[in-house]
């Protein structure tokens, strides 16, 4: 016994395992509560590319063409489309929570049904809007 406890102590072979990382099922309020929380990170890290735009767009020409082929690369690229994602998502799921915030939705169906359409939504107006950027700005008429 455990002298504080009052229960019997048990060794270190004698105390059940945890079950490993595998077991478990993560519920989707989870997995989009982090998705926002991440998509936050990356508007931030988005927004400096955006202020190194801007800054080479104010200081002429030449450091606007330096930054502009940069910017073509496709690691930059990938970090522009993983922003947008980014924006995409964190606006509907924003506006899921302004839901929350005056009361509603807050049904387990209600939820899932929620975080299923924001997902779908973002989807969608990421895809929307790189077709509407490939259009405009990739492939010019």
């Amino acid at each position: 016994m455990h002298r504080f406890l009052k229960v019997p102590y048990l060794s270190s072979h004698e105390r059940p395992l945890s079950p490993h990382l595998q077991v478990y099922r993560l519920a989707l309020g989870t997995v989009l509560s982090g998705m926002h929380r991440i998509s936050g990170l990356a508007l931030s890290a988005g927004s400096l590319l955006l202020v190194v735009w801007l800054v080479a767009a104010a200081c002429g020409p030449q450091a606007y063409a330096m930054v502009t082929r940069y910017f073509a690369s496709v690691p930059v690229r990938l970090v522009l489309v993983a922003a947008l994602v980014a924006f995409w998502y964190h606006l509907f799921n924003g506006l899921r929570h302004m839901a929350w915030d005056a009361g509603l939705g807050f049904g387990k169906a209600a939820t899932r049904k929620s975080g299923l359409t924001v997902a779908v939504l973002a989807a969608l107006a990421s895809i929307s809007t790189l077709a509407l950027a490939w259009r405009f700005f990739v492939v010019p008429s």
